[in-house]
């Protein structure tokens, strides 16, 4: 009974909202309501399946979604945890979220929607066997199956071939992504297959799979035309409806995958895209040809197609209004539609264009951006219909309560508002839904409430239902709670309304590394997410650990409020890796969650509360130097973890760095990709070399490869796409003497034990031969990767590149990967010890 409350509730959300989480309404103009018109006359459906945000061929979801006017799918395996962040620090599933709403945002543009399997991005993968190792292969394959039932695509398009490019390179993820698809393909028609779903969603199956052809360096070309199965499409096409080219407005969704790097300029004439088939019906001369789109591929359609093709015949730029009462008849005549799947799609198409010829603007603000359950909020509401039709409100309805009873006409363009009070019920809170339970399993996220699997974000927080009169006919809109406000600088701003907790408590640091015996202070924050919250906070040491105090009393007086307090974790005498964990109660409750806000220009702003969980790492580490300079590129959280070390670090502002600068560093650390991201490192990259000759130290994190690379090093190497994937991977020691591998730590295979995600990426393949390459492993049935960490004496310096992937492995803590990166930054120190010792001596 709960999941079909729940799914009555995903429904009013899906077939019902209007706008997205935090957008502004949608305030379409004629040319867009012309183009929906035209869209409506069409039933049709594509899926597109690939295995991450960014590998979308958005130019054939555009042309799809709009030159087609199919109702199109993205299905994307994975949220793309495991990628890299070039536009901040958020890694993991932080940059899961940052890119679900670029995904958003790229269908925004684009024309399609979106949606996810439970699959998680646990990093790059050159094998599908290896990436069915980490994703459960069959609540995969359910999720796909799940989708192609809900979705209902006429046609199912793969961005991926089921084995590699010959030649080429391919992505585990991306060969498993098309698996899958053909999988899913072959058992979404069965009432067999997954019959749990069949109490929600019927059997379907789709008419053809392909898979579009043009890919990474390879795949197929114009050649192939002649072949059977071999189709070719112009995804080119200009559209004078939207002013563009679907490859200009291709260019532009992909622009929001802003995360990755992926911004495109778009391009104008004929562009062939290719698709090769692969299962199903084979068309003859077009892979639509086998298509009825057409109202009358459905009992009782055939009419109400001829009725919009007249309306849409008719609709005046001039006055979108004039057909208002006509497309209400026609909304009547699908409501009454046995075909339940087109019934609500074309329902929710059509409730969009009534409105914005209409237009009709509502909208529910709060007066704040959160409440906790519960809580009373004080919501205020707006109305106007900006046309002559006959438009009546008779009522607000949220959760089934009436909060409007009073009738109020709606004339032309005259506003009409209003607020009341409302009590926030027994909701969960407004973490995403995937990130809600903790889970042990890396490759997949744990779903509870299964019809929420498959939904890009959570549905809103709070809904609310305008009760109308339409032209004399009886109408409802059902749209989100918001919350805006005035920014000096942006204007209207808004961001979604959220549940939280009542309180929020967690440590300032995720890792508390220590070297020695020594205590190290800490501070607890507590945050209220309500007026009046007091209690203790408790932390939940483990065993051999200690704090200076644990009951700490707090007394938070108006929602916002923090309370800080400073504390001393001691660690045990012997080495230790374990969590401490952090907790309050309230009224009986135990609270055990953080607050982490995600805020970039691009993106709504997102809050999630996690688990406050710290983790406890106390190695057996020595360090030499005191002073590090550190050059960020695309965003990392190693000048933290350097500073868990002992270090003191100074983040370097590239338009500024020189000679004199530099010289009061012990080390510099080059950031991962700076000299793919930083436009200055090729002229400050003669500066470090200076530094170096002097007797300094750098440590250039990975790059990728880049056509006219510039110089890195003081000689020569080449970056390759070299990875070693398997995190468990043998490293191999290859100048065990090296002072990297022995000071001021001995460096042994143990070091190497407890890595995540991987053991590196972009290793150089040449190098000169003044570099000592130190390091050495592969992935299984590979040959040796060597470059992985390549070391060179400089005049006086060291300069070290390394393609380890630390930017992973010390902001998870990982004992041996502190290890080893202190004997890099360390490089030196002991000859300038030496070389002082000689001077006191003289």
């Amino acid at each position: 009974m709960r999941y079909v409350v729940l799914w009555s509730f995903i429904f009013s959300y899906i077939f019902c909202v209007g706008a997205l989480q935090a957008q502004k309404p949608s305030k379409p103009n004629a040319a867009e309501l012309k183009q929906a018109l035209n869209k409506l006359e069409v039933l049709g459906s594509a899926m597109y399946v690939a295995a991450h945000p960014d590998d979308e061929n958005t130019n054939l979801i555009a042309y799809l979604a709009n030159e087609k006017k199919y109702r199109t799918t993205y299905l994307s395996m994975t949220r793309g945890d495991g990628g890299q962040n070039l536009i901040g620090t958020d890694i993991r599933e932080y940059l899961g979220i940052i890119r679900t709403q670029e995904l958003l945002a790229a269908r925004r543009t684009d024309g399609g929607e979106q949606i996810f399997t439970r699959a998680n991005d646990f990093g790059y993968s050159k094998d599908p066997n290896e990436t069915f190792n980490f994703w459960d292969k069959e609540k995969v394959l359910a999720d796909m199956v799940w989708a192609i039932r809900k979705h209902r695509p006429d046609i199912i398009i793969t961005r991926f071939d089921t084995t590699r490019v010959p030649g080429g390179r391919m992505h585990g993820h991306h060969t498993a992504s098309a698996i899958l698809a053909q999988e899913a393909f072959d058992l979404a028609g069965n009432p067999q297959a997954f019959p749990e779903q069949i109490e929600y969603v019927a059997p379907w199956q789709p008419k053809s799979l392909y898979w579009n052809t043009y890919n990474f360096g390879g795949g197929f070309t114009s050649e192939h035309e002649d072949e059977p199965g071999y189709f070719s499409v112009n995804i080119g096409v200009y559209n004078p409806l939207l002013g563009q080219s679907y490859s200009e407005i291709s260019a532009l969704s992909r622009s929001q995958h802003k995360s990755q790097g992926f911004g495109s300029t778009g391009s104008r004439g004929d562009n062939n895209g290719y698709l090769m088939y692969w299962k199903g019906d084979m068309p003859q001369d077009d892979i639509f040809d086998n298509i009825n789109d057409s109202w009358s591929r459905i009992v009782g359609g055939e009419p109400i197609g001829q009725a919009i093709r007249k309306v849409n015949a008719e609709f005046d730029i001039s006055n979108p209004a004039a057909i208002v009462p006509e497309l209400m008849k026609i909304r009547k005549n699908i409501a009454g539609l046995g075909n339940e799947y087109w019934r609500n799609v074309k329902l929710k198409e059509l409730n969009q264009i009534i409105k914005g010829a209409l237009g009709l603007f509502l909208e529910v603000k709060a007066n704040d951006f959160s409440a906790v359950k519960g809580e009373q909020v004080f919501l205020q509401w707006e109305a106007i219909n900006r046309s002559a039709v006959s438009v009546i409100l008779q009522g607000i309805q949220m959760e089934g309560k009436s909060l409007l009873n009073e009738t109020k006409a709606l004339s032309n363009n005259l506003d009409v508002r209003g607020s009341f009070d409302f009590q926030i019920s027994e909701k969960e809170i407004s973490q995403p839904y995937w990130l809600f339970n903790t889970n042990e399993n890396i490759g997949m996220y744990e779903v509870n409430q299964p019809l929420l699997v498959g939904l890009p974000e959570n549905p809103p927080a709070l809904l609310a239902t305008f009760k109308l009169k339409i032209a004399a006919e009886d109408f409802e809109y059902t749209i989100p709670v918001v919350y805006k406000e005035n920014d000096r600088v942006e204007g209207e701003v808004y961001r979604p309304f959220v549940i939280t907790p009542p309180v929020f408590v967690s440590l300032e640091e995720d890792i508390l590394f220590f070297i020695d015996n020594e205590p190290k202070s800490v501070e607890v924050l507590v945050k209220a997410g309500m007026d009046n919250v007091n209690g203790t906070v408790q932390l939940n040491l483990p065993q051999g650990w200690e704090a200076s105090t644990n009951d700490i009393p707090y007394e938070l007086i108006q929602k916002g409020d923090e309370f800080r307090y400073q504390l001393f974790i001691t660690p045990p005498a012997h080495p230790s890796d374990d969590f401490l964990s952090v907790s309050t109660t309230l009224n009986g409750k135990v609270y055990d969650r953080g607050l982490r806000t995600i805020d970039y220009d691009h993106i709504p702003y997102q809050m999630i509360f996690p688990k406050t969980e710290v983790r406890l790492v106390k190695a057996d580490l020595k360090i030499s130097g005191e002073r590090i300079g550190y050059i960020m590129g695309s965003g990392d959280e190693i000048p933290s973890s350097l500073e868990q070390m002992g270090f003191r670090v100074d983040l370097l502002d590239p338009e500024k760095i020189n000679q004199t600068m530099l010289s009061s560093y012990d080390a510099v650390v080059v950031g991962i990709r700076a000299f793919n991201t930083v436009e200055r490192m090729s002229f400050v990259q003669p500066e470090l070399m200076k530094y170096v000759q002097d007797g300094g130290n750098v440590i250039v994190q990975y790059n990728t490869a880049m056509r006219n690379q510039p110089p890195i090093g003081p000689y020569p190497f080449s970056i390759s796409r070299d990875r070693v994937t398997d995190e468990y991977a043998e490293v191999r020691i290859l100048a065990p003497d090296h002072p990297v591998l022995n000071i001021p730590n001995k460096i042994t295979s143990k070091d190497f034990e407890g890595w995540v995600q991987e053991r590196g990426l972009y290793f150089p393949d040449e190098w000169d031969s003044h570099y000592t390459a130190v390091l050495s492993a592969n992935d299984k049935g590979e040959t040796p990767k060597n470059g992985g960490l390549l070391v060179t004496q400089y005049g006086r310096g060291y300069f070290v590149y390394t393609g380890y992937s630390w930017f992973r492995e010390l902001p998870q803590g990982v004992p041996g990967a502190y290890r080893i990166f202190a004997n890099m930054v360390s490089l030196g120190q002991d000859e300038i010890i030496n070389q002082d010792k000689v001077q006191d001596n003289k």
